[in-house]
């Protein structure tokens, strides 16, 4: 097996660019005391995207809102959200959406 030097120098340079957004905010902010405002802020930041990222696969549909295009993944939806407040698991989550897609689709 060859080993191309532009490859894999291309590749070391993607590693890097991924990683230093992740590690230098991470170090740069271990080292300082956040106000309680910006912690109770930052404390909503995966609910905000979390959200973002449900609603716009659930009611988009070719960039138009459409509840009736997306309704099989809302009818999954409800019943996976129901085992996340009962549970807290990410994995029961995400298996009851699954297995409630996969029987919506078969059945309809």
């Amino acid at each position: 097996m060859e080993i191309r030097w532009t490859i894999l120098v291309l590749i070391l340079g993607c590693a890097l660019v991924t990683f230093i957004p992740r590690v230098l905010p991470l170090m740069l902010l271990s080292q300082m005391e956040l106000p309680k405002w910006a912690i109770r802020w930052l404390k909503n930041v995966p609910v905000a995207v979390m959200a973002a990222l449900l609603a716009q696969e659930l009611l988009l549909s070719d960039n138009q809102f459409s509840i009736s295009a997306n309704i099989l993944k809302l009818a999954a939806a409800l019943p996976a959200f129901a085992v996340a407040l009962l549970t807290k698991s990410l994995l029961g989550t995400v298996m009851a959406g699954v297995i409630f897609m996969m029987v919506l689709r078969y059945i309809f």
